[in-house]
């Protein structure tokens, strides 16, 4: 693989009205690299994955989540797994041409398909870019169904895009949402879009027609576990009809920059936070399973699977497995045919 190549003016991300920030940008410098994709379909055997095929349009993500599971993939880079991961975004320029040429082959057989699994397709860059907007463009020429989960405000820009995709065969969206309040959301998901943001997002989707759910994702136990009924209440109640959750995974690389951001962050708490990850886990800060089945182990995930499944159940909310994109919409016969 060619390494990317910096660009020396690259799009301001921050200059859009598709990205609604707390204050001023974030003072982070952030380096932009071009590159040319060989193909931009990723396939996924794995049973603990929702999905077969994703689409990544960018490497790394601005949204400086300190838990993503994905950090680790950026050293494939050359990059860290730490800041890096943040402030080094590769954009697959040819993200467009490579998925057209994938779904115009005659050995694809029109699966569904995740946007994106290994980043947030909805990240800042995509406001300047358009890569995930030319994607889903490709998709709706070529009936193809996609499944989106997402914390950013951009989608808000192509709603009308997604019912389209939705009405001609079929399209699901899930708002990441792992906080019910802002003090606890920019500790840990600090670039990321608000909370009343991201359930304006939810109610703007849903009066769309675009079925559109919530992830509460990650489960940090001592964190948020607790906020799992109010989180999912007002999703409900700005449109929400499915949801989701998955425990927090640590790999190798991410966990000692999240155990040092956890320091800083919740000192007096950092301690109990770290134990109990490893007490869902087995004594394990990761899993080699991956993906929304994801679960814990023990009787204190038991009671917070117990308790997700009640309230999901009392407000309507159809559980699914991530971002698992929707089958085929089935193309309905007239039943009489026009003469």
């Amino acid at each position: 693989m060619a390494s990317p190549r910096p660009v020396a003016n690259p799009p301001n991300p921050f200059r859009s009205a598709h990205v609604e920030w707390e204050g001023p940008p974030p003072d982070v410098r952030l380096e932009v690299y071009e590159e040319h994709a060989r193909s931009i379909v990723s396939e996924n055997d794995s049973p603990d994955v929702g999905f077969r095929y994703s689409v990544n349009p960018y490497r790394g993500c601005f949204h400086g989540c300190i838990y993503c599971y994905a950090r680790p993939s950026h050293q494939y880079l050359g990059f860290g797994a730490g800041t890096d991961f943040d402030r080094k975004i590769v954009v697959k320029v040819n993200a467009p041409e490579r998925l057209h040429a994938r779904l115009s082959s005659p050995r694809w057989s029109g699966a569904p398909i995740a946007f994106s699994g290994n980043t947030d397709c909805y990240q800042p860059l995509e406001a300047s870019y358009a890569l995930t907007r030319r994607c889903l463009e490709v998709c709706l020429a070529h009936a193809n169904p996609v499944g989106v989960i997402t914390k950013g405000n951009v989608i808000r820009r192509d709603v009308a895009l997604l019912a389209a995709l939705e009405r001609r065969t079929g399209a699901r969206v899930s708002i990441s949402l792992a906080f019910d309040d802002d003090a606890m959301r920019r500790r840990f998901d600090p670039f990321a879009a608000p909370v009343h943001a991201r359930l304006d997002t939810i109610r703007r989707l849903a009066d769309a027609g675009v079925p559109v759910g919530v992830g509460v994702s990650p489960i940090l136990p001592g964190v948020n576990d607790a906020a799992i009924p109010a989180i999912l209440e007002r999703a409900a109640e700005a449109g929400a009809t499915h949801a989701f959750m998955t425990l927090v995974r640590l790999p190798a690389e991410v966990r000692p920059y999240f155990e040092v951001r956890l320091e800083e962050l919740l000192p007096q708490r950092a301690r109990k936070v770290r134990h109990g990850i490893r007490e869902l886990r087995g004594g394990r800060a990761n899993d080699p399973r991956f993906g929304a089945r994801m679960r814990g182990q023990g009787a204190r995930w038991r009671t917070i699977e117990q308790l997700f499944a009640m309230h999901a159940r009392r407000l309507g909310l159809t559980r699914t497995e991530g971002s698992d994109p929707p089958a085929r919409k089935r193309r309905q016969l007239a039943l009489f045919d026009a003469e």
